[in-house]
């Protein structure tokens, strides 16, 4: 066999470049997936094709033909299934730099002051659950519960929160500096939870962070610990301090949770 034969293994300028732009997006979406029910669906689907694959080599025509039809129609369930991560993914492309650094004086402001009313709930021992919306609009959980417009504070988050008052049993949803809801209705986690001691609030905070990419504030009734959810994890014991640094932009977040995977509780 000659060298000219062998040739085409030899890969040129734009075949790196092309090596080089296939591993970043991978790369990229791999980190984007990290931490999320996407991942999870993610590796469950890998393992179906390696089955499929498997099932032609030897020839297995029943599995094969099975899920050749699971293939052919998973495309349009994908769609249904990743929806709250594919318009994640599309409001992050259409993010301006020039708005994200305008928004930030206004996410700072809000950050102080739901961290001073978890602090403040937590030394009464008051339960409480607020969920901040980053890109995923959390629309479809407004309606569950009772519709509001008001600037957030912290003296307001308190009242709303106050033991018997008829929206402090929900959750309060925030959006940009505005109140959204209060006494809204979250969804439950969908996976198995190791720790029994969580209450119906931390499922909830849970089941939201897995549906939306919300940045999620518990205040415990009964320990008066302040706990946040994010990308299906939860965080537990965290302070006023870090509510605040977790808060302050949407990286941040991410950063202040992967920071203490130690003594994170997984979905």
């Amino acid at each position: 066999m000659s060298f000219e034969q062998l040739r085409f293994l030899v890969p040129g300028p734009y075949d790196i470049l092309e090596i080089l732009i296939v591993a970043y997006v991978a790369y990229r979406l791999l980190m984007f997936l990290a931490g999320t029910r996407a991942l999870q669906i993610l590796v469950g689907i890998t393992a179906l094709f390696v089955i499929y694959f498997v099932a032609l080599v030897l020839k297995l025509n029943m599995i094969s033909t099975l899920l050749g039809v699971v293939f052919t129609y998973g495309a349009f369930a994908a769609i249904v299934v990743f929806q709250p991560e594919l318009r994640h993914a599309l409001a992050r492309l259409g993010r301006s730099r020039l708005v994200g650094f305008l928004a930030s004086s206004s996410k700072r402001v809000v950050a102080d002051e739901i961290a001073e009313a978890t602090g403040r709930l937590a030394r009464n021992g008051t339960g409480a659950i607020i969920a901040v919306e980053r890109d995923v609009s959390l629309d479809q959980f407004v309606e569950s519960g009772t519709p509001m417009r008001a600037t957030v504070s912290a003296d307001l988050l308190a009242t709303i929160f106050t033991p018997y008052s008829p929206l402090h049993d929900g959750a309060v949803l925030v959006r940009g500096d505005q109140i959204i809801g209060a006494g809204a209705v979250l969804p439950l986690t969908q996976f198995p939870v190791s720790d029994k001691s969580l209450g119906t609030r931390h499922r909830a905070a849970l089941g939201l962070s897995e549906e939306s990419d919300a940045v999620v504030i518990v205040v415990s009734e009964e320990t008066s610990k302040i706990s946040m959810a994010l990308r299906g994890m939860l965080r537990r014991g965290i302070t006023p301090d870090q509510v605040r640094t977790a808060l302050a932009g949407p990286e941040e977040a991410s950063l202040a949770l992967t920071a203490a995977r130690s003594d994170a509780s997984p979905a």
